[in-house]
């Protein structure tokens, strides 16, 4: 039986919330700390201890939090 493998980076326990975006598709947000995210297929996620992304999502008209 085979062992799945873990992700780098990411613990199995990170939280992330995952937001929508109705605007576009893809395109890449700049934070104000010059950290990149990636809008893909309509979707953004932020992990849910970064406050920067968080508060950027949450803020923006375009963005629209997925439960």
């Amino acid at each position: 039986m085979a062992i799945p493998k873990k992700k780098p980076g990411r613990s199995a326990g990170t939280a992330v919330l995952v937001f929508r975006d109705t605007r576009y598709a893809s395109r890449t947000l700049i934070l104000a700390d010059g950290r990149e995210l990636q809008v893909v297929a309509g979707a953004v996620s932020a992990p849910v201890d970064d406050s920067l992304a968080r508060d950027y999502l949450e803020q923006h008209p375009d963005f629209q939090m997925q439960e």
